[in-house]
């Protein structure tokens, strides 16, 4: 059993990696400081640089997918975890690298493969011979933005290892529970048609992602301009693509996003859609309020992306369906018949009246 010298000074030295166990963890908010002052306009000017900057960056090399981008940034000012979903070559990846380049945080990448366990996630407790204690050694997740490639892949037991560290931003390994440094963000990526050596993800998995971003392929112009970009290069160089924000940046931008307005009849609006997917007669699981929280918080995101401080029945519109389409599921005759998510949730938002 672990003695108290050893378990402390595992603690300190655990701490000297950027991350605070529960009991010593201070709040963060109140030991950092941004470059936001304190005027709205000046805040959302602050923001509609930033992100004109990021989007500049990532565009060095990705040409195109600007919704995919879009609701990136939403995403990551609204505090949550984004799954990318698309068949192979469409920038899932690069995209996420890229991104992670434009902020001045730590980064990691995690490929998922069927034989990896939760201890290859999370880290794992060893005993040291020459100490005579045992040492935490943290695993991949600890990280501030963390790129999960083909999540698809790992079995559920290291899929449920996810689950705490998405939803509560810690990771309890040996009765000691790590609180993540912010801002954390997750990323991951899966391809929707390969099958083989796959595992479904759980559904309590896939609600604690914000979004559901579906890629396309580029359109005939862009795939023209891809070819040109990149006629004399072998490979891609994303050492080009500078920082844009720190930390602290993002944590003030995520406290901004709290302060943006949002009308009661918008959140009666937010609660119909949600509640229309639970009387659905082509679905057999409809959104919890989950979902509609996560609507509201992506709506108020999009509005600050926007450049204001209010949030409109189109800032809903927008994210409604990258939010709920990952949540619900169609009958399986519906389904054969042809019938999509992101069909279902547009007709369910034609049905409601719109407030104003």
């Amino acid at each position: 059993m672990q003695d108290n010298t050893s378990e402390n000074a595992s603690e300190n030295q655990f701490q000297n990696l950027g991350f605070q166990s529960e009991e010593n963890q201070n709040t963060e908010s109140g030991q950092e400081s941004s470059t936001f002052s304190n005027s709205s306009n000046q805040q959302l000017d602050f923001i509609y640089q930033s992100v004109s900057r990021i989007k500049s960056e990532v565009h060095k090399i990705i040409i195109g997918q600007d919704k995919m981008i879009d609701l990136l940034l939403v995403s990551l000012f609204a505090d949550g975890h984004v799954l990318l979903e698309g068949v192979p070559g469409v920038a899932k990846t690069v995209t996420a690298k890229l991104l992670a380049r434009t902020l001045s945080i730590d980064f990691s990448r995690i490929q998922f493969t069927p034989d990896m366990m939760p201890t290859d996630i999370l880290g794992t407790t060893i005993y040291n011979l020459q100490e005579a204690e045992f040492n935490f050694t943290p695993g991949p997740v600890f990280s501030q933005v963390v790129l999960i490639d083909e999540i698809n892949r790992a079995p559920a037991k290291t899929q449920a290892a996810l689950f705490e560290v998405m939803e509560e931003r810690q990771v309890t390994v040996d009765g000691t529970t790590y609180k993540m440094k912010l801002p954390f963000f997750v990323i991951a990526t899966q391809n929707p048609i390969e099958q083989e050596g796959t595992y479904r993800l759980p559904e309590a998995q896939l609600d604690r992602f914000l979004f559901r971003i579906q890629l396309d392929y580029p359109s005939l112009k862009e795939e023209k301009e891809i070819l040109r970009r990149f006629k004399n290069q072998l490979r891609n160089d994303i050492s080009i693509v500078n920082p844009v924000l720190k930390g602290e940046d993002i944590l003030a931008c995520r406290k901004i996003v709290e302060e943006v307005h949002i009308k009661d009849e918008l959140l009666d609006y937010i609660a119909e859609i949600t509640y229309q997917t639970r009387n659905h007669g082509s679905l057999y699981l409809g959104a919890s309020p989950r979902a509609s929280l996560a609507i509201m918080r992506a709506s108020k995101a999009m509005a600050v992306l926007r450049g204001r401080m209010f949030v409109t029945p189109e800032d809903i519109q927008e994210v409604a369906y990258p939010v709920l389409g990952h949540r619900i599921m169609i009958t399986p005759e519906r389904e054969m018949e042809g019938l999509t998510g992101e069909d279902l949730v547009k007709e369910m938002i034609q049905k409601l009246d719109v407030p104003r």
